[in-house]
């Protein structure tokens, strides 16, 4: 497929409900994440405003190929590779990040963090942290953001000062397609979410003063994730106006994941298989979580635990 049969393909008025069998339906879905995939960096390698389409084409034909992977079943997906999901965030990403949490132009955090960024390590203790930022964790159905769908939203901001506490709290359910009444909702066994929980909750994409509400806050404040990528990568295809203000340099997610690594002097000495840069891992590591207790996967209780972290981890490198 090259970029104008993809092109094509999302502007087509493919209906899923009118594919029935699974040989169809998976047909569809392989041919719809292909085509998302060229999109996307047709669209975001494209000079800005010179991009061949508008990015509502991308949202929309991801839209599409979640009601086709739940008519195929999204179950059946599991152990099959998509193509939608960053695994980290950009080097460049990496430097605005360390930028933002400084306040100073990346050129100079650049400079400290060299080629290949191997002193990134370095520009994170090169000047002092500050200002605000705010911290977020979603919950989905599934790995892949042109699969699942987001079922809850939890943030909340905080001061980056060593006593500073979270404040202005907040979490959502989000609802999901009829049918997960009988099935139940997918990946429960990660995130304890059940129909009960969303029940008669408005859908993330239907939702549009949720998502105004986002947009705004991230447009306003760096916002922290812990695997900023998974967050990244699902609002890029679920939140509207996400990609146009990212690619506009007006968003900038900061990845506690990274900061783990290249901070915590602890990480390196630990073996891979440990998961030394898991949240629950480095949160036991600085005393915020204790030896018993585990990372609860729900949006908000997860954002505390990162700030926490985040916070000691600060304050024991003298980063503020």
């Amino acid at each position: 497929m090259n970029l104008t049969e993809a092109i094509e393909h999302a502007s087509s008025m493919a209906l899923p409900g009118f594919l029935s069998d699974d040989s169809s339906l998976n047909a569809e879905r392989s041919t719809n994440e292909g085509a998302l995939a060229l999109l996307m960096d047709a669209w975001k390698t494209a000079p800005a405003d010179s991009e061949p389409f508008s990015y509502d084409l991308i949202r929309d034909l991801a839209d599409r190929n979640r009601v086709t992977c739940d008519t195929y079943g999204i179950e059946r997906l599991n152990n099959i590779p998509g193509q939608s999901l960053s695994r980290r965030l950009s080097d460049k990403d990496l430097i605005r990040s360390v930028a933002a949490l400084q306040q100073r132009d990346p050129t100079e955090v650049a400079k400290v963090a060299g080629p290949d960024l191997q002193d990134l390590g370095i520009a994170y203790l090169d000047a002092p942290i500050k200002g605000m930022v705010v911290g977020v964790d979603i919950e989905t159905t599934a790995r892949e953001p042109s699969r699942g769908y987001i079922v809850n939203v939890g943030l909340e901001f905080m001061k980056l000062t060593p006593k500073a506490k979270p404040e202005h709290p907040f979490t959502t359910y989000c609802g999901l397609p009829s049918l997960n009444e009988e099935k139940g909702v997918p990946l429960a066994e990660i995130h304890h979410i059940s129909w009960n929980d969303i029940a008669g909750a408005i859908p993330f994409r239907k939702n549009k003063a949720l998502q105004k509400a986002l947009l705004a806050t991230f447009e306003r404040f760096p916002y922290m994730a812990h695997n900023a990528a998974f967050e990244d990568s699902w609002f890029m295809l679920h939140l509207d106006g996400y990609a146009e203000a990212r690619k506009a340099g007006r968003i900038v997610p900061i990845d506690t994941r990274d900061i783990c690594r290249r901070v915590d002097p602890e990480y390196r000495t630990l073996p891979h298989e440990s998961r030394p840069a898991a949240l629950e891992n480095w949160a036991r590591r600085r005393g915020v979580l204790a030896a018993g207790d585990s990372e609860r996967h729900l949006g908000l209780e997860d954002v505390d635990l990162m700030f926490k972290t985040v916070q000691a981890e600060f304050t024991a490198r003298n980063m503020f």
